[in-house]
């Protein structure tokens, strides 16, 4: 139907609680860097990046519209933002038993220092959504969170000891059709006939950390970031799956309140992939759109005269 702009209220029948913080939200995204050496200096390298929501709508007190959030740029509240470090020089921060959970989930060490931040969406925010609303490609309102980030091939790598058993591996095929597990520690999954292929491959290396995780706590973090929720695979692996954990839904309204299965969505275009979810105001988004735009326009033509000038002068043409 078109780009639209829309400001309301955040609202739905479900709501899950973020893995850091413990809010109630529709959405959140978790991140993790930690300290690392690169070459001749140090570098906060991104480790762990953690995103899921529930079906939710934003209401501008006119009716509601269902949002799918997937392919968003996101400019919300930060309601966590922590460093960790267990140097003798800096302050001692306690661990939270929250993050140290989220760091195994995702087979992290935390010998050196960790900044954890955490971004949500909760009930009742105002939002400001710049999208494309769209006939409804056949979503509908359910209680199971949904991974925000884009579907695509990925290919993710891991250093771990030894190799899965053969006995190991013929079990986590059997549990789950569409798994492959090779003994090198090599799997693909397929979640669906209409899902795209997800990689992972695990790499037989030895840790350069003697604090490094655990075998299992790298299989468990490949099979978080595979998306595999299926309990059968996760008990055929010997391993408890975090993520029911952490899908603690609850129920905010009740469901009959809500159209479940509504004709339209608020969601990334097709055609154009403008879509911008915003805790600022519409004026004030707006308005640093506005500039961005302008830098955009002005400022390719700007940098080509002033390396002309540059050119011209090196080559004493001036």
């Amino acid at each position: 139907m078109g780009l639209v702009e829309i400001t309301g209220l955040a609202t739905g029948p479900y709501t899950m609680p973020a893995p850091i913080t413990g809010v109630p939200c529709y959405y959140y995204r978790t991140m993790a860097w930690r300290w690392e050496r690169r070459g001749k200096s140090s570098e906060w390298v991104k480790v762990a990046d953690e995103s899921l929501h529930v079906p939710f709508y934003l209401d501008d007190n006119t009716g509601r519209v269902l949002v799918d959030p997937r392919g968003a740029e996101m400019d919300i509240h930060r309601d966590f933002h922590e460093e960790y470090s267990h140097s003798l020089f800096s302050t001692h921060v306690e661990v939270p038993a929250t993050v140290s959970g989220f760091l195994a989930r995702h087979a992290i060490s935390s010998d050196n220092k960790i900044k954890i931040e955490e971004y949500c969406v909760k009930p009742k925010n105002a939002l400001f959504v710049l999208g494309t609303l769209a006939e409804n490609p056949g979503l509908s309102v359910s209680a199971t969170p949904v991974p925000t980030a884009a579907h695509g091939t990925h290919s993710i790598s891991f250093k771990m000891q030894g190799a899965l058993s053969a006995e190991a591996a013929a079990a986590m095929e059997s549990a789950l059709p569409g798994i492959s597990v090779a003994r090198n520690l090599s799997f693909a999954a397929v979640e669906g006939d209409a899902s795209p292929q997800k990689i992972i491959r695990l790499s037989a290396e030895t840790p350069g950390n003697s604090v490094d995780m655990t075998a299992q706590g790298k299989i468990a973090a490949a099979m978080t970031k595979a998306g595999i929720e299926n309990p059968a695979a996760w008990r055929a692996a010997g391993l408890e799956n975090p993520g029911a954990q952490s899908a603690d839904i609850r129920a905010t309204t009740p469901a009959d309140e809500f159209d479940l299965n509504p004709k339209t969505v608020l969601m990334k275009g097709a055609h154009d992939p403008a879509f911008f979810i915003s805790w600022h105001s519409q004026k004030d988004v707006v308005r640093a759109l506005a500039w961005k735009s302008a830098l955009m326009i002005w400022g390719g033509p700007l940098l080509t005269l002033v390396c002309v000038y540059i050119l011209a002068l090196q080559l004493d043409w001036l």
